[in-house]
Formats: structure tokens, C-alpha cells, sequence
């Protein structure tokens, strides 16, 4: 080969040697310069492209070090064989930008997996996040405790004993990043032929994360009380993931009989337990929140989870998990290597935050405020007069509808986002699809969307689906 023409850029900030290495690289990967090819000279390539012969020497040596060319003494540089990537193509994947065009479609949107982001104490927050920051405590630069910080478990000991009845002490909470975390270190906290039961329908992530850790698990139909106790003992489950206190997605709550039934189903053998997921219990409307599983618990067979996603903010990635006093021994003498992923710094401001009283101000404030907006929302729909039908307790940050108009679910969703309305079907959280009802059920979130907006979208609605 007698020359090779590069547009080298003098220029640019990239070093002559580094843009010759790419060009000659980039043809030997391509195949237009084949194995055993020649390479110019230093001399002549230098004086062609205008640059050093020490520039043309780094970039054969780069060449050379990555194996793309050889050098043969007497005789000059050479293109070394080596094996083709196989170039397939790949369709351009879409799905993310169809998305965000149908984000920035829906005008009001009934998204069940935010918060109001109107009210979050940002000036209280900022002031523990200055306050924590302090030169003089070696904590912050410490790994800390692999349970997580200790002063945090404490309180939040005492929170769910007084709000949620629930038995433990600071000793028997980990505190980790999310409870898809949490549920990962207890695949590894039991044996690999342990049975997980799962709701159907249910937490859409629970079967993914089984599938991904190659955990096995059974989907388990629930009814209005929850998990049906027939289909329970027809499942080989040993352990079952349960949200009693609220259930995602129906949004009812299991009655105390129920609950006695999956207690009793869990003392009959040793191996069985209860994953009580505490999801959004802190939102009871009409009465109190109910007392959890796990008090009504006295054979430690009850893992208790909860998080802060819902009651500050699911970018708090700040959750916790209480396991007897049984299993947090086997996770100590098996576990103790996992690290608490959640910053010290992180976890010292949200224990000031409970411990100071702001977290109680928070959450007070935040039941008057979602339950208004469920009250505007159970309002506007009851006025369509439209036969709508309105399902779930009063509590959680959603409720379900049936639609009586013939529609599908795709046809309800589509309509409502032609309407500039972004609605959510809940076919998507069963594992088992046979057990879809005939009439769709549509869910709709009311933490993210103002008062007036509910009423206007609420509308909206009733022209997609009745006009």
C-alpha cells in the first residue's frame, strides 16, 4: 500500500498519532485493509499526511500493543490476521421514545407511583441536611453498621411498634436500599428449593425478581380478602408474600379472619413463613390504620417490610425489613458479609427526621391531603352518573374502576390518551392471566395530580369513554 488518505484534524484537541490509529484501526476492523496488507513506511506516510515520523511511530505502536498489526524486521508493518466481529443489525429500539411521546401526550396523568410533589418538606429537610454535615463526627466517613445505622433501627422500632403494633427491637431491622433488595437477600437467607407464593394479581416486579434469581415460586389467586387459604395449601408454597394491610393492586384489606387462617396455614410447619409488605399502610382514611400481621404474630413466622417511597418520596431509597429473632440469627452467622447500601450520611438525616418529630407532622399531613384528593376523585366519578363502578378500601394512594361501556382495556387506555388522559390497566399485574375478569379494571393514581386537575380529567374521561 503506497499511502493511505487520512483527514487528519491539526486542529483538534485528539493527539495526530491517536486519530492515524483510529483511521488504520477502523479499516482493519472494517476488512478494506485484509490481513497481510503492507502499511507505508514511516517516512512516506509522515511526509503525505504532513505530520512527524515519531507520529506515525506512536500510532503503529498503539497498532502493534492491540494486536492489529505486526512489524517484520527489514521489511515494515504489516496487518496482523485477526477474527471479524460479526456485524448483525439491530431494529432501533423505540419503545423509550414512544413512552416519553406519550408522557408529554397525557395531559393529566393517574400515576400511582409518585407523591405529591407539592409538599414535600424541602426547607426542614435541607436544614437536617446542613446540621448533619459536621467536620467532627468520624461516622460519616465510617462503613458503620452492616445492619445500617443504629440510631435509625432504634426509632424506627419504636414508630412501627406505636403505629403499626409491630414487636421488635433495633436489633432485628435492616435497613437497606429498596425492597426488591430486601426480597433478594431473603432468597439468599433461604434454601434454594424454598417456594415463594406470590398474589395474583399482584407486585408486577415480585415475578420478575423471582425469575431473575432463579427462585422458584408459585402465583396464588386472591379474592376480596386476599390470598384464598385453598389455594394456598394447593400452591407447595413454603413461604408467602402478602400486602394485608392494603393489597396492590385490588386495594383491599384482609379481615382479621382471613389473616388467622394465613397465621395458622404458617404454624402448621416449620419452614413456613409470612412476607408481610406494609405497602402504603400509613394511608387509612375513615379509621385507623389496622395493626399489621406481624403483631398478631407469636411463633416468629412473620417477615415485616416496609419503605419510605410513599410516605416522603420514592427517591429515598431508604427501606427496612424485621425478621424474628430466629432468622436474624441464621442471617448473622450466613449474612453478616452484606454491607448496608444506604449512605450514613442519608440514614443520620431521615433519623433525624423521625426523632424530631417532623416525620408525625409529615404524615398527618399527608393523610388530610390524599384524602381529600380521593374524596374530589370518588366525587367526580359518582356524578358522571355513568354506572362506573368504584373498587377498593378507603386507604392506599389508588383506587380501581370498572368501566360498563363494551371497551376493552387497551380500548379504555387508548381512548383516555387521545383524550390527553394517561389511565393504567391492571391486567399487567397477573402472573397467571387466566384469571383476568371480564370486565376491565382500570387503576387510577391520585398522588401526583392536583385536586383540579382530577375534576378536569375526570371529565375528560367520561368523553372517551361515554361520547
Amino acid at each position: 500500500m503506497d499511502v493511505l488518505t487520512y483527514s487528519l484534524d491539526y486542529e483538534s484537541k485528539v493527539p495526530l498519532y491517536h486519530q492515524l490509529y483510529s483511521f488504520i484501526k477502523a479499516d482493519i476492523q472494517s476488512g478494506s485493509m485484509p490481513f497481510s496488507t503492507k502499511l507505508p513506511s514511516k517516512r512516506k506516510l509522515s511526509s503525505y499526511l504532513r505530520i512527524s515520523q515519531n507520529t506515525v511511530q506512536s500510532a503503529y505502536n498503539q497498532l502493534i500493543e492491540e494486536g492489529y498489526i505486526i512489524s517484520k524486521e527489514r521489511k515494515g508493518y504489516y496487518v496482523n490476521k485477526i477474527d471479524h466481529l460479526q456485524n448483525i443489525y439491530m431494529q432501533p429500539d423505540t419503545s423509550e421514545d414512544y413512552n416519553k411521546r406519550s408522557k408529554m401526550e397525557a395531559k393529566f396523568d393517574f400515576s400511582y407511583h409518585g407523591v405529591d410533589k407539592t409538599t414535600f418538606p424541602y426547607a426542614v429537610w435541607r436544614k437536617l441536611m446542613k446540621e448533619t454535615i459536621n467536620e467532627c463526627d468520624p461516622e460519616l466517613l465510617q462503613l458503620g453498621d452492616s445492619l445500617g445505622y443504629y440510631r435509625l433501627r432504634t426509632v424506627i422500632a419504636q414508630y412501627l411498634h406505636q403505629s403499626r403494633g409491630v414487636n421488635c427491637n433495633e436489633n432485628q431491622i435492616i435497613i437497606s436500599s429498596g425492597t426488591e433488595v430486601l426480597y433478594q437477600t431473603l432468597i439468599q437467607l433461604f434454601d434454594e428449593d424454598t417456594i415463594f407464593g406470590i398474589e395474583n394479581p399482584g407486585y408486577e416486579k415480585l415475578n420478575q425478581l423471582f425469575i431473575s434469581n432463579r427462585a422458584n415460586f408459585k402465583s396464588i389467586n386472591i379474592d376480596r380478602n386476599g390470598m384464598i387459604p385453598e389455594e394456598v395449601y394447593k400452591s407447595n408454597a413454603n413461604i408467602l408474600c402478602i400486602t394485608p394491610s392494603h393489597q396492590f393492586p385490588s386495594g383491599e384489606i384482609m379481615p382479621i379472619n382471613r389473616r388467622l387462617q394465613i397465621l395458622n396455614w404458617a404454624n402448621k410447619e416449620g419452614g413456613r413463613y409470612l412476607i408481610e409488605d406494609d405497602y402504603d399502610s400509613e394511608f387509612k382514611y375513615s379509621t385507623r390504620p389496622i395493626p399489621s400481621l406481624q403483631s398478631l404474630d407469636n411463633n416468629e413466622k412473620v417477615i415485616y417490610m416496609g419503605s419510605f417511597s410513599k410516605s416522603l418520596s420514592p427517591t429515598i431509597r431508604i427501606s427496612y425489613m424485621v425478621l424474628p429473632p430466629h432468622l436474624m440469627r441464621r442471617y448473622n452467622k450466613n449474612l453478616s458479609y452484606i454491607l448496608c447500601p444506604v449512605p450514613i450520611f442519608e440514614q443520620k438525616v431521615l433519623y433525624r427526621f423521625i426523632q424530631d418529630g417532623y416525620f408525625e407532622r409529615h404524615l398527618n399531613k399527608m393523610r388530610n391531603i390524599y384524602k381529600k384528593k380521593r374524596e374530589v376523585l370518588v366525587k367526580a366519578i359518582t356524578e358522571l352518573n355513568c354506572g362506573i363502578q368504584i373498587l377498593g378500601a378507603d386507604a392506599g394512594l389508588h383506587l380501581l374502576i370498572r368501566i360498563p361501556n363494551n371497551m376493552s382495556e387497551e380500548q379504555l387506555i387508548h381512548s383516555a390518551l387521545r383524550q390527553g388522559v394517561r389511565v393504567y390497566g391492571i391486567s399487567g399485574y397477573y402472573f397467571d392471566k387466566e384469571n383476568i375478569g371480564v370486565i376491565p379494571t382500570i387503576m387510577l393514581g391520585y398522588a401526583e395530580i392536583s385536586e383540579e386537575e382530577i375534576v378536569k380529567a375526570v371529565k375528560l374521561l367520561h368523553k372517551a369513554w361515554f361520547e
